[in-house]
């Protein structure tokens, strides 16, 4: 049998498809489905085949759907068979199909859900990529959360996944960033400079001002001394410090960052410099194959309505014919000054990216990104021949709330809450089941008094709770020894007949849609759907225990049913199983026992 029940009803729906209909073609059926049905009265699984073919069979909906109900009632676990609404076709299977979940998910335990529908392709997952300029915030809380458990979810779906982090290290912000940590280092040294007289000599003012320089100028001075400055602590000449400051700070940075990630549970595979991309003349590299492509051009672009973006110049510049693969505008590839523009440059990661071997790439950004899409997919097809896709999930923000009020702001930073002082004040794990609670492109409310509240309507505490609950189960027919043994392994074998209550077969129904939500979710990009998977699984355990209570026949443990306590007992077990393979992609640690 098929670990994945559903993907097991495809194929005989697709028989039973063939054997009616032998002249559909295949690219039509590759798009019926076999979904679960929102009331389990309807049966426990449905399919759009009927609707979905009728074109291309000339034929009504309502006569294909009896003719596939006929061929269906004959398929071995099929105990119901029935037509519904303008075409669906509704399967309710024999509870001994159902029951045999339970041996599946304990003889693969965590790997349970686990497909092939990637196909070993390689996927490149670029996330978080901040400007080193400060600490991780809470904006970069989310992008990190949701591309980490995406990255997660395509290798349990089979992909060959690379979690990359892009170092935004070349261009305007990071000389800004120098310039500050060169002023944090003139104080160490004792400077009677005042800020405001410094500022005046930066180009474009002092930028940065959080106090989380200082620690990057006391490492300057004790490595350097007072090397880097004229006499009396003053200014030296940009030439002489620039790029020693600017590589020191940068690596200070970025060192904070790692261990901001690795505090969140994010470890990425691959960190990527755009200066080195630079130097390496890759991005050069990309842009020779553009103009050779004849793609590039000297035009004057025209002003455009309304606010005027970043990226325009009333002047004749080297451009992007991005308008030919679905962008709006051409864009510019080159500044004023004859430097690239940050789009330039970006090409370049994303060429690079390809030449590494990514067949799919997916980038995850700030919402405020949007404007940037349209334009950095038309040059991935460009500079690819459109080969390789580029996906975009954005993210919005985040509002982190206490008492109903916005939390202030973090002095240290000077002007964000930092990542740092979220998970400090709630945990990596309530950081990041929470941050997967709603769709990435819908703002959320991160309410901090909620996510440590224990109470059903926190989902990290529900789903937490349900785990701890089941481990208690299990502790306790261990340690009672009359049960026999309670491994996974002994369980996978226990006679399952005595499962047959509508709370069980519920429970039954939701642990066999595990492996389709691992594979629908992956080809969706949707790591949250797993987090709300993990809440109606919780809420059908919390629902048979609470029935349990009521009944005794329906309790967990019974010394005088051992059979159906061990029914049951491979029911709790697949059910914690689950939800930890459920929390692992989350990037979430299972509790043992609720304290």
């Amino acid at each position: 049998m098929s670990e994945c029940l559903f993907q097991l009803y495809r194929h005989h729906v697709l028989a039973a498809v063939r054997g009616l209909l032998p002249d559909v073609p295949e690219e039509t059926l590759a798009r019926v489905e076999v979904t679960p049905t929102r009331d389990a009265a309807h049966g426990d699984m449905a399919t759009n085949a009927a609707l979905l073919l009728a074109k291309a069979a000339r034929r009504k909906p309502a006569d294909i759907a009896a003719d596939l109900v006929a061929a269906l009632e004959k398929v071995e676990g099929v105990a119901k068979v029935a037509a519904a609404g303008p075409g669906f076709v509704n399967i309710t299977l024999a509870p001994e199909v159902l029951r045999s979940v339970l041996p599946a998910v304990l003889k693969a335990g965590e790997r349970y859900g686990e497909s092939q529908s990637g196909k070993g392709v390689r996927v490149n997952v670029e996330y978080v990529s901040a400007n080193p300029t400060g600490p991780m915030h809470v904006g970069h809380c989310r992008g990190a959360v949701v591309g980490d458990a995406l990255a997660n979810l395509l290798a349990k779906a089979g992909f060959d996944v690379t979690k990359e982090f892009y170092i935004n290290d070349a261009g305007a912000q990071v000389k800004a960033l120098a310039w500050a940590t060169y002023w944090r280092y003139l104080q160490a040294l004792g400077t009677t400079l005042t800020e405001e007289e410094f500022s005046a000599l930066t180009p474009g003012g002092l930028q940065y001002k959080g106090e989380y320089l200082i620690p990057v100028a006391e490492a300057l001075v004790a490595d350097y001394g007072d090397k880097l400055a004229e006499e009396g602590a003053r200014p030296a000449p940009e030439k002489t410090w620039l790029e020693t400051i600017r590589g020191f700070t940068v690596a200070h940075m970025l060192a904070a960052i790692k261990e901001d990630l690795a505090a969140l549970g994010v470890h990425q595979d691959v960190f990527t410099s755009e200066a080195q991309v630079l130097r390496d003349g890759v991005v050069d590299a990309a842009i020779g194959r553009l103009e050779k492509a004849g793609l590039l051009y000297e035009g004057v672009l025209e002003p455009p309505k309304g606010k005027l973006p970043d990226d325009w110049e009333e002047r004749e510049q080297l451009l992007f014919r991005s308008t030919q693969f679905g962008d709006d505008v051409d864009r510019p590839l080159k500044k004023s000054d004859g430097t690239n523009t940050y789009f330039a440059n970006d090409i370049g990661c994303h060429a690079d990216k390809v030449a590494r071997g990514a067949q799919v790439m997916i980038d995850v950004w700030g919402a405020d990104h949007g404007g940037y899409v349209k334009r950095m997919k038309a040059a991935v097809r460009a500079v690819t021949d459109d080969t390789v896709p580029l996906e975009i999930v954005l993210c919005q923000i985040v509002h982190i709330l206490r008492d109903g009020q916005p939390v202030k702001m973090s002095k240290r930073a000077g002007t964000f809450v930092t990542l740092r002082d979220l998970i400090d004040e709630v945990g990596k794990d309530a950081v990041r089941f929470t941050m997967l609670t709603r769709k990435s492109d819908a703002q959320m409310e991160f309410d901090l008094d909620l996510v440590v509240a224990q109470q059903r309507d926190n989902p990290v505490f529900y789903v937490q709770y349900a785990h701890a609950r089941c481990r208690s189960v299990l502790r306790m027919a261990q340690e009672d020894g009359s049960y026999g043994p309670v491994t996974a392994e002994a369980l996978a074998s226990a006679p399952l007949s005595a499962l047959e209550a509508d709370a069980e077969m519920a429970l039954l129904r939701r642990l066999a849609e595990w492996p389709r939500l691992i594979e629908s979710a992956a080809l969706a990009r949707e790591a949250h759907r797993v987090a709300f998977y993990l809440a109606d699984l919780a809420s059908d355990f919390h629902g048979l225990w609470n029935r349990g209570r009521d009944d005794a026949s329906l309790r967990f443990l019974q010394p005088d049913a051992p059979e159906a306590t061990r029914a049951r007992l491979a029911l709790v077990a697949a059910t914690a199983t689950v939800i930890r393979s459920g929390l692992a992609v989350m990037g979430v640690e299972p509790v043992e026992e609720m304290r």
